[in-house]
């Protein structure tokens, strides 16, 4: 059976839990860092030696790191669905998983840090300003994006949009002041319509 590790408060470990609920998957789930610790313990960083989570087993295999986890899911039980089986389209859909790493990701988390781990008399609001001012850009990217079209690759919810929608959360929760982006809005409204969605990924955010 399909096992995942990681506490389901941390936005890495929404996605396989939302993916394996998406496929109507049978798994354990294992709370696993954070206040529940046990990530560096010496046999999970033998499964992941970052000490990071998620982690899952699957039938013995050993996969580790959010994005490459909901590749895998995707592409082993639901191809040509959530996982475009046209190479082109599933290219994109990585080009997109994988700018959400390196661009998104990076500007976002000195907002999570500085408003939600941080209390308020040591924030540094001049640079979670900053890192505000550079989403606005980096979101501006995917409004356009959706600008004429549904989800990030077109007509259909594929596992292109799935690392987004939590980090989309976070940013209306957390930043209410800020340029008014419809597409970004309406494909978020979208998001909201899917159980699983809210089941995993509208939990407080910690």
């Amino acid at each position: 059976m399909l096992q995942i590790l990681g506490r389901r408060t941390s936005g890495n470990v929404m996605l396989p839990l939302w993916v394996a609920d998406e496929l109507g998957l049978s798994y354990e789930h294992t709370e696993i860092g954070g206040a529940f610790g046990g990530n560096d313990t010496a046999d999970y960083r033998a499964k992941n030696p970052n000490g990071l989570v998620p982690t899952i087993i699957d039938d013995g295999f050993v996969l580790w790191e959010s994005n490459a986890i909901t590749r895998y899911l995707c592409a082993k039980h639901s191809l040509g669905m959530l996982c475009p089986s046209d190479l082109q389209q599933r290219a994109l859909a990585e080009q997109w998983m994988d700018w959400k790493l390196s661009v998104l990701i990076p500007n976002m988390t000195p907002i999570f840090i500085g408003l939600v781990r941080t209390p308020q008399a040591q924030r540094d609001m001049p640079a979670i300003g900053r890192a505000i001012e550079r989403c606005v850009a980096v979101y501006d990217m995917l409004n356009a994006q959706l600008a004429n079209r549904p989800y990030l690759l077109g007509d259909a919810f594929t596992m292109a949009d799935i690392p987004f929608a939590p980090q989309v959360h976070r940013w209306l929760e957390l930043v209410p002041s800020r340029p008014a982006m419809p597409h970004l809005e309406a494909w978020y409204e979208r998001m909201t319509r899917r159980p699983l969605f809210r089941k995993h990924c509208m939990n407080p955010i910690v």
